[in-house]
């Protein structure tokens, strides 16, 4: 396999990812498809297999031995998921069931509580559905507005537009940090500051680009981060909310029920510090274990700027080689450092699911649809696009035949 970024261990990484064996209509599988769900890394398997196997019981709930060391562990892969962010304090670290779980939460605990009739609410037209839909939900409850950040013509966001709109006094801004259609970087750093000149917060999806780039939260001054073990090379069902410890103990609980609570009478309940707070019921406790192993791998086997500098190094090689497809568009800045993964594309005279089932024939997994982004797909003039997404395993070999594949769906429909 291609080395394509330095020194990167491309094979020592694929080695660690079994799925990655596996062949498809007779040839090896070409997973490039992360951006939906990444294949589970081999660290991360065995973590929940010997929790299931050796330590399986309730967290926070007994004496008994089995409790500590499941507790133990729990809690450890809450440490491992804040030091990935670069949290002060693991207590800011809250479990979920993903980054649409995490997003919910705010526009619920936090939203609920902070925003009214005649408030704004701004969002940008390249979010996902997850950091989309609760804001709306919110804006209907409650009867605030919602404005519209608009992208400029390569797909970046507009900051000027967005100081603008800034100026309109939103209590929230709800902002991607890499977009998972367009593969756009935005500035975080800089639209938080933006953000809090005028009086905003800050709700961050990083989905896309927790598994991506070196993490500091502090030093992003984003309020709330969002982010999921399934794009992090962990299990499904299990994600993580960072938030600001002040705000989190300022917010009421999103769910009730046991863990969640101090004590409960006839009159009330008095709630759990954070994070338990936000954790009603028995957790997702493999789940979780598996997340944290799985970023520990991360960190400790390849750290996050050796990941970034991968991911930019396909991302160019995708859109260098994708350029010379003809009648094939791409979607997203160009080649350059506000470009990671994914790439979209569409092709003149074939329908992005045509496109997917052809190349699915030659082991070539990708996306086809609206990649629950369809405020952006309008802002594109686009039904849908294919969607070519990274990981840490995927090399150069696999992008040309990618372009093979699309050469062949070209082929098939007489083009």
């Amino acid at each position: 396999m291609t080395v394509t970024a330095g020194a990167f261990p491309i094979q020592r990484v694929r080695e660690q990812f079994p799925l990655l064996t596996r062949e498809v209509n007779g040839v090896p599988v070409d997973y490039l498809d992360s951006g939906a769900s990444s294949e589970r890394v081999l660290a991360s398997i065995e973590a929940v297999s010997d929790y299931e196997r050796r330590h399986h019981s309730n967290v926070h709930r007994g004496s008994h031995t089995l409790s500590a060391e499941a507790t133990e562990a729990y809690e450890e892969a809450r440490g491992i998921v804040a030091r990935h962010l670069g949290a002060a304090d693991q207590r800011e670290v809250v479990f979920v069931r993903n980054a649409t779980e995490a997003l919910n939460l705010v526009a619920r605990a936090w939203g609920d509580a902070n925003v009214g009739a005649g408030d704004r609410i701004l969002i940008t037209e390249m979010e996902h559905h997850s950091n989309v839909v609760p804001w709306q939900q919110l804006a209907e409850r409650v009867g605030a507005e919602v404005d519209w950040a608009p992208i400029g013509e390569e797909g970046s966001l507009d900051l000027d537009a967005l100081r603008a709109l800034l100026e309109r006094g939103p209590k929230v801004l709800a902002v991607t940090q890499v977009s998972n259609v367009l593969g756009t970087e935005n500035p975080l750093a800089e639209i938080t500051a933006m953000a809090h000149d005028a009086g905003a917060i800050v709700v961050a999806d990083g989905a896309q680009g927790a598994p991506k780039l070196p993490l500091d939260v502090a030093a992003l001054d984003v309020d709330f981060y969002a982010l999921t073990g399934h794009k992090l090379y962990g299990p499904t069902g299990i994600g993580a909310l960072w938030g600001k410890l002040d705000l989190l103990r300022a917010m009421p609980p999103f769910l009730g029920g046991g863990s969640m609570i101090r004590k409960v009478t006839r009159e009330g309940a008095t709630y759990a510090d954070v994070p338990a707070r936000f954790e009603a019921g028995t957790p997702a406790i493999a789940q979780a274990i598996g997340m944290g192993a799985a970023i520990a791998w991360l960190d400790s086997e390849l750290g996050m700027e050796a990941v970034r500098d991968h991911e930019r190094a396909i991302a160019d090689y995708t859109l260098e080689r994708l350029a010379d497809v003809p009648g094939l568009k791409t979607f997203g800045p160009p080649r350059g450092p506000e470009r990671l993964g994914p790439v979209s594309f569409e092709i003149e005279g074939i329908h992005a699911h045509d496109v997917s089932e052809i190349l699915d024939r030659h082991g070539v997994a990708v996306r086809a649809g609206h990649h629950c982004a369809q405020v952006l797909m309008e802002r594109l003039g686009v039904a849908a696009t294919a969607r070519a997404s990274f990981g840490v395993y995927t090399t150069t070999e696999e992008i040309d035949r990618l372009v093979d594949a699309i050469e062949d769906a070209r082929r098939v429909f007489g083009l």
